[in-house]
């Protein structure tokens, strides 16, 4: 399991998170809902040890991570066992969409890359441009790269932030079959989201799939697929009400 306990994070005098507990199980998927400047990408970025936090503890699996402990110390990356696509992609512009996705099959030395980086190209139906540079193809065409490159490595636990953003209603769709597919194979999967409907696709009660809505960098609330009806709490309510708001507007 990763497992976020207690966990407080700085910048300077400002504290953007303040206590965070979070789960993330293996063949579950827990979703981040809340305000932005709430603490959610800052979260994923502190479960991920990309930026650790001040204060707290980070388990995944058998590996336990300490702070402040180990702040300024050198610690076991938990890459790619963990992986994380974040909403600004960060693609190698000098490299093609392909050789994107290769790139860290090659760096460990995986058999196979070829037919993989095939394999995820059809899925999201990217075989048109594929052999295209970041800067030839759109902000969707590369988020949807992105995606495939995380996914590459297959990893035990992927974390995304907003990676629907930049995705039309058929692309986020494949996307959300591909997550549920990866939930049945026993990944755990962290997704941050502003788009309701897509929220409630991925949620099942008998799963055990977790909601959290995170506010001024503390868990408000949580709960499962039943989060999402007749809410008691008044501010999670009216939440909830501008995502099917901004739902309607359409993408």
């Amino acid at each position: 399991m990763l497992r976020g306990i207690g966990i407080e994070k700085f910048f300077g005098s400002v504290r953007a998170l303040d206590g965070v507990d979070i789960d993330v199980h293996p063949g579950r998927i827990s979703i981040l809902i809340g305000p932005s400047g709430g603490g959610k990408t800052t979260l994923i970025r502190t479960l991920s040890l990309l930026d650790p936090p001040t204060v707290g503890r980070v388990e995944i699996d058998d590996d336990v991570y300490e702070f402040p402990s180990l702040t300024g110390r050198r610690i076991k990356e938990p890459w790619p066992k963990l992986t994380v696509v974040f909403q600004q992609q960060f693609l190698w512009p000098h490299l093609t969409l392909r050789e994107n996705i290769a790139l860290p099959l090659l760096k460990q030395k995986l058999s196979g890359s070829g037919s993989i980086v095939s394999e995820l190209s059809n899925f999201f139906g990217m075989d048109s441009f594929i052999d295209r540079f970041p800067n030839q193809v759109s902000l969707g065409e590369r988020q949807r790269a992105a995606l495939a490159r995380a996914l590459a490595l297959d990893p035990s636990y992927i974390l995304l932030d907003e990676i629907t953003s930049a995705l039309d209603v058929e692309q986020t769709a494949n996307v959300t079959r591909y997550l549920l597919k990866l939930r049945e194979r026993g990944i755990g999967i962290l997704v941050i989201t502003h788009f309701l409907a897509f929220a409630r696709r991925l949620v099942e009660q008998d799963r055990g799939d977790t909601v959290y809505f995170v506010e001024a960098g503390r868990v408000v609330e949580k709960g499962g697929a039943d989060f999402f009806v007749n809410n008691r709490n008044a501010r999670v309510r009216a939440f909830l009400a501008s995502l099917e708001f901004k739902d309607d507007l359409g993408r």
